[in-house]
């Protein structure tokens, strides 16, 4: 079968929604089937067609950026050409292009599934307002016309305006988690090389962004260290030059200076690196404020690693410890109860481990992909 993956970023752009569209590229790939991604050419030096992992990544030129989204006015010559060559079609929303992607798919007869990764809230201002506004429309009109939607769970699901309206439509499917196992020799030799090895740790990996929480995190600080005085934060993840963010990170700027001694950044590192990272901490935390995330793919592959993660009690995202045990969910915003679940996950997180078979069985990539076949060939529904 040739499906075609819809998406306005992919690689080399890192985010969760990159990293997802990814995974399932590649395991429909192994799984026999011909995948395309067609995506923007963000950035004038990507290659307008290349092959990556065996999956087809057409990019389309871009005029301008708006907000966290791009201005392709050939798009729609792109979708039609690539629709009529395949036989599925999977839309990774939010993207201003759903809809007419889903119009364009009906139209050839082709089956079309939206994958929903989250109801997006952007920062204030009239363009990002704007932008909102017309996303919300225009991920309506998507959802009437897919034949299914794919939403991270049934959590997330209840919670969504727009997944409650579409609920017939809706199939969980557990993001795609995959991670190499954990070498305890390169934890070491990563952790040393880092300066990681003789301090307690706690991991941050995601992009900088406003919905992340960084602040709460960064305000949880100073109540860590005051127990615990050679305690620090490792970040890594995309915190540089993230698109539509630069003020956010200008806010967060005299924070990061204050408790500098306390911050080590480790930018972007390699997909097999991440399981070492995740191992050479004690504790990872998930500090979302709001639905754009809804699930978090970093702390299932932390759980992985044996890793037990401080999670904030949003729809999705408490789900990966709900599943497993494997840490403390707090309320989004509350720093006094973010510092105190991370002071007890610090002083015992062995207390909050559970064997690797158990958390493996939570997140079975193979059990995800099968599903989203399924939906492809018309199995399920």
């Amino acid at each position: 079968m040739r499906i075609l993956n819809v998406l306005t970023y992919y690689r080399p752009h890192v985010s969760g929604l990159t990293i997802y569209a990814e995974r399932l590229a590649r395991g429909l790939v192994r799984r026999g089937h011909h995948v395309t991604v067609l995506t923007s050419r963000f950035h004038p030096s990507l290659p307008a067609h290349e092959v990556l992992n065996h999956v087809e990544v057409i990019r389309v030129p871009i005029v301008r950026k708006i907000s966290k989204g791009v201005v392709m006015p050939l798009f729609p010559f792109y979708a039609a050409a690539q629709i009529a060559r395949h036989d599925s079609v999977i839309i990774h929303a939010p993207q201003l292009e759903a809809a007419a992607v889903a119009a364009l798919g009906r139209l050839y007869g082709r089956r079309v599934l939206l994958t929903y990764h989250c109801d997006l809230t952007l920062p204030s201002g009239a363009v990002n307002q704007i932008v909102q506004g017309s996303l919300g429309q225009l991920n309506r009109i998507a959802s009437t016309l897919a034949h299914h939607i794919v939403a991270s769970c049934e959590d997330y699901a209840r919670s969504s305006p727009l997944l409650t309206r579409y609920s017939s439509k809706v199939r969980p499917i557990t993001p795609i988690v995959e991670t190499p196992p954990v070498d305890p020799e390169r934890v070491r030799t990563l952790a040393q090389r880092w300066g990681l090895e003789s301090r307690p740790c706690i991991g941050f990996a995601a992009r900088f962004s406003a919905e992340k929480g960084v602040e709460f995190l960064l305000r949880a600080l100073p109540k860590v260290v005051a127990e615990i005085p050679n305690v620090c934060v490792a970040f890594t993840g995309a915190y540089k030059d993230t698109v539509g963010e630069e003020a956010y990170l200008e806010r967060l700027r005299p924070m990061l200076q204050q408790y500098a001694d306390h911050l080590v950044f480790l930018d972007l590192l390699r997909d097999e690196d991440m399981p070492s990272f995740f191992g050479a901490c004690q504790v990872f935390a998930v500090t979302s404020l709001n639905s754009t995330e809804a699930f978090g793919l970093a702390q299932a592959e932390a759980m992985l690693a044996g890793t037990p993660v401080v999670a904030t009690d949003l729809p999705g995202v408490r789900e990966p410890v709900r599943r497993s045990g494997m840490g403390e969910i707090v309320p989004p915003h509350d720093a006094d109860a973010l510092a105190e679940a991370l002071l007890r996950m610090l002083r015992d997180p062995a207390k909050y481990r559970q064997p690797l078979s158990v958390v493996a069985e939570c997140f079975d990539p193979e059990i995800s992909i099968t599903r989203y076949e399924d939906l492809c060939l018309g199995k399920s529904g």
